[in-house]
C-alpha cells in the first residue's frame, strides 16, 4: 500500500511544481488574470511567509531557516505516521499522503527561491482569502481528511457489534 500513498504525494508534488512554473512564466508579479468575475482570479504572489502570508512583512533574517526546520521536522513525523499506518488503503494514510506531498511542495519553493509561489485568489468584493496553491490546498484537504476520521471513525468494540 505504501506505493499508492508514495504516487499520491508524487502527483501532488508534480501538480505543484507544473502549476506554479507556469504561473511564474505565464503571470508577471502580482497581475492577476480573472477568471470568475468577483470571485475568483490566478493571480502572481510571492510568500515569503507562512501559510497565509502569516510573517510575510517579518523582516528577520532568520525566518526562512526556521520555516524550513519546521517543515523538515513536520515532514518527518508525517512520514513517519504514514510509514507505520500504511498497511491498507485509508482515509487516513490518503490523508497524510496529500499532507506530505503538499509540504514537499512547499519545501522545495522555499529551499529553492526563498518563497513560496502563491496564485489561487477567492474574493467577493474587497474581501479576499489569502492566495495559495496546488501544496496548500492538498495540506487543508489532508488534514481535512484526518479530521474526519478521528470525528467519524468507529471504535473497536463498535465495528464488532455494529
Amino acid at each position: 500500500m505504501r506505493k499508492y500513498y508514495l504516487l499520491i504525494s508524487i502527483g501532488v508534488i508534480v501538480l505543484d511544481r507544473i502549476t506554479k512554473l507556469a504561473v511564474e512564466r505565464r503571470i508577471p508579479l502580482h497581475d492577476s488574470i480573472r477568471i470568475i468575475p468577483g470571485f475568483f482570479s490566478f493571480t502572481h504572489i510571492e510568500n515569503r511567509g507562512a501559510a497565509f502570508g502569516i510573517f510575510n512583512d517579518s523582516p528577520s533574517s532568520w525566518k526562512v531557516g526556521m520555516l524550513v526546520a519546521f517543515s523538515v521536522l513536520a515532514l518527518v513525523i508525517v512520514s513517519r505516521l504514514l510509514w507505520k499506518n500504511s498497511h491498507t488503503i485509508s482515509s487516513t494514510g490518503v490523508g497524510l499522503a496529500l499532507i506530505l506531498g503538499g509540504a514537499l511542495g512547499n519545501l522545495w519553493d522555499r529551499v529553492a527561491a526563498g518563497h513560496v509561489t502563491d496564485f489561487l485568489l477567492f474574493y467577493v468584493s474587497h474581501y479576499e482569502w489569502p492566495a495559495f496553491n496546488v501544496a496548500d490546498s492538498s495540506i487543508v484537504v489532508g488534514a481535512g481528511l484526518l479530521v474526519l476520521e478521528i470525528l467519524f471513525a468507529k471504535a473497536p468494540a463498535e465495528e464488532r457489534v455494529g
